[in-house]
């Protein structure tokens, strides 16, 4: 077993304790658009020196499962076949991902796209029974919009009967509308909310996600859907790189509200030093540090390395997402 199976094992027999807290590394952004998606080269400083090659990126995810903290590392099916062929997850405790779709919203880093201008179509790249990993990703977005959201349901239908045909489980992302849906901001939470258990409530056991990927919606919201079924596990996702103190502040209001996961992209991929900041997420989880702390820490540890900051750390320590400034961690 890995990690991530004993945790969620835990998690589902309500034994969560102190280190059971999931945390995964989304190194699937290549699913999502072109070459800026591997995120940038630093030189020996830690300044940005254009893109990463796929190679260079490949190495990078090498080094992260190495370093053993994650516990899931998610990947596009292309890469997760390279990884496997290199050995990077032989004799590892990290549970290997892949991302089993690609619908329109996510298709976001194309330069000079405007895919995301309209309401998510569905669509998936992967052959299931090709792809090399137990476990699989797949994303639905909800936009109060009956076709689209019927279409995305269709999909899903679909994509589930094919996972069991390949022998795959599967984790549930949903997105947050990416199209106007005829409500406010502070309504999106009770809307993904009641759209997420509406759809869970025609799956039987055998159909159901291994947990949920959702954005956070602020503390209520979070609660609301973590306590509604012990039988759902949540988990957040990362959205927007943001600041460092935004980075492990999210992390520890979505724990304090419910959450048991948390997925991160583009928060770690283009983080000056990323097993720094991953070791500092896993203290921020633990409860062994606070946003603030975990912030000064990362910092103390790009002085040790060398590497200049891309923010000062006053700076670094403001929190700029509004949903997390309802309810401050201290």
């Amino acid at each position: 077993m890995t990690r991530y199976d004993e945790k969620i094992a835990r998690i589902r027999a309500g034994r969560y304790g102190k280190g059971d807290f999931v945390i995964a590394d989304a190194k699937d952004a290549d699913m999502s658009g072109g070459i800026m998606t591997t995120g940038l080269r630093r030189d020996d400083d830690g300044v940005p020196a254009g893109s990463r090659t796929r190679l260079e990126f490949i190495a990078e995810i090498e080094t992260l499962i190495r370093q053993d903290i994650v516990d899931i590392m998610l990947t596009s099916a292309s890469n997760m076949e390279l990884l496997r062929q290199r050995g990077a997850f032989a004799g590892s405790p990290v549970k290997p991902a892949i991302r089993a779709n690609d619908a329109t919203d996510v298709w976001g880093v194309i330069r000079g796209g405007r895919y995301r201008d309209t309401p998510s179509r569905p669509f998936r790249s992967v052959d299931l029974a090709l792809a090399q990993a137990e476990l699989c990703l797949y994303s639905i977005t909800f936009n109060n919009d009956a076709d689209a959201d019927l279409a995305a349901l269709r999909a899903f239908a679909d994509f589930r009967r094919e996972a069991r045909a390949a022998g795959k489980k599967y984790f549930l992302e949903v997105f947050n509308p990416n199209a106007q849906a005829g409500f406010s901001s502070a309504e999106t939470g009770a809307f993904v909310n009641d759209c997420i258990v509406r759809t869970l409530a025609g799956l039987t056991a055998g159909e159901r996600p291994e947990f949920l990927k959702v954005a956070y919606n602020g503390a209520r919201a979070m609660e609301e859907l973590a306590t509604y079924d012990p039988s759902i596990v949540v988990g957040v996702l990362g959205g927007g790189s943001g600041t460092h103190r935004d980075t492990f502040e999210l992390v520890a209001q979505a724990e304090k509200y419910g959450a048991r996961l948390a997925l991160f992209g583009r928060k770690i991929n283009s983080a000056e030093h990323q097993p720094s900041i991953i070791s500092w997420l896993r203290r921020v989880a633990d409860g062994d540090a606070s946003s603030s702390e975990a912030v000064r820490g990362y910092h103390r540890d790009l002085q040790a390395l060398g590497l200049r900051p891309d923010r000062a750390l006053d700076d670094d320590l403001v929190i700029t997402e509004e949903v997390l400034n309802a309810a401050i961690v201290n």
